[in-house]
């Protein structure tokens, strides 16, 4: 997909795609919606295990690289016995 034509949902989808392929996030994550605030944005997940991300704006970094920092930091918050299944295996 080009990007320009990209928006700032499929490309954090991307991203989240790529962390899951790469098998650095214990389950597959789908956007749901991101909203704006102050400095930051939040990207709400569509799964009850994680609910949301916050990306902390940052002008020497692309978007892609802030989702994955986000994401990344969020899910080290997180505890509990995930599995890690390598995509389209079970």
């Amino acid at each position: 997909m080009p990007k320009e034509s990209m928006t700032l949902e499929t490309e954090a989808q991307a991203v989240l795609d790529e962390l899951w392929r790469e098998e650095l996030i214990p389950f597959a994550l789908n956007v749901g919606k991101i909203t704006k605030s102050s400095g930051h944005y939040t990207i709400h997940f569509h799964d009850s295990r994680m609910f949301t991300a916050d990306v902390r704006l940052n002008r020497n970094q692309s978007w892609a690289d802030m989702v994955r920092i986000a994401v990344l930091a969020r899910v080290a918050t997180l505890s509990g016995p995930w599995e890690n299944k390598t995509p389209g295996k079970t």
